[in-house]
């Protein structure tokens, strides 16, 4: 069966209809039908560019609609107000984070470079999506209870595929997996936004190299799993401090 499409009200055929319409810049023009699920993704591409530009309480319905390119029937049929919308961005954002963080645990079983790999993963999500990312994880909406709810549930989940590794990895208890779950997460996540903040002063690769040894030389203390007696560590200790700069 094919996928739905979006009713015809989202399509403007009449050349001379569409010489009336003044269509902000960067808004797309009307006039082709597409699947729910890629009309969705559009709807929420336009507010994330609306919001990036006018910010939550400047921005509009009708403007959103307007830099999609559809009527506001339509934008109405996926999205039942603005806050919705923003909403489902940050669940967007969150599912993005979460998957870069999963996919760099897995990318490699050496336990340095997965270190490496998450520290990587952070900040190359907040260098892509800049202003989105402020926009979203750091707007005055961030007290709202259901924004807070989302940003903390993306904080516990990254923690939790961390802690998944540690926990087959090394000698430690559920409990202090997860405390480290946190600790590496928070630091990455604190310190790139710090980075993206204060205007990228180092690149990119400089400062996760930088974090990625802070937080190595701490992780590699913990023994590892099935290790005779807790002075087994997760990794030997370097023989001189550049050592850390090696793969």
């Amino acid at each position: 069966m094919a996928p739905r499409e979006e009713a015809a009200a989202d399509v403007t055929t009449d050349p001379a209809t569409a010489r009336d319409v003044t269509v902000a810049a960067g808004a797309r023009p009307r006039g082709s039908r597409l699947p729910r699920s890629a009309r969705r993704t559009q709807l929420l591409q336009a507010a994330r560019e609306v919001f990036v530009a006018q910010g939550y309480h400047a921005s509009a319905m009708d403007d959103i609609a307007e830099r999609a390119g559809v009527s506001k029937p339509v934008l109405y049929q996926h999205f039942p107000g603005k806050y919705e919308l923003y909403l489902a961005l940050v669940d967007q954002n969150a599912a993005e984070i979460i998957t870069a963080v999963r996919q760099a645990l897995a990318s490699t079983a050496d336990h340095k470079q997965q270190v490496a790999a998450t520290m990587s993963a952070f900040f190359e999500f907040i260098d892509r999506e800049g202003e989105s990312f402020k926009l979203i994880f750091e707007s005055d909406l961030t007290n709202d209870r259901a924004v807070q709810e989302r940003v903390t549930a993306v904080s516990l989940e990254v923690a939790r595929a961390i802690a998944e590794v540690i926990r087959k990895a090394a000698d430690v208890t559920d409990e202090d997996a997860e405390m480290l779950g946190i600790a590496l997460g928070g630091m990455a996540n604190v310190t790139a936004r710090y980075w993206l903040r204060t205007g990228r002063q180092m690149p990119r690769e400089d400062a996760v190299r930088l974090l990625s040894q802070l937080c190595w030389r701490g992780i590699r203390g913990v023994p590892l799993a099935g290790a005779a007696g807790s002075a087994t560590s997760a990794a030997p200790a370097d023989p001189v401090a550049g050592d850390d700069t090696a793969g």
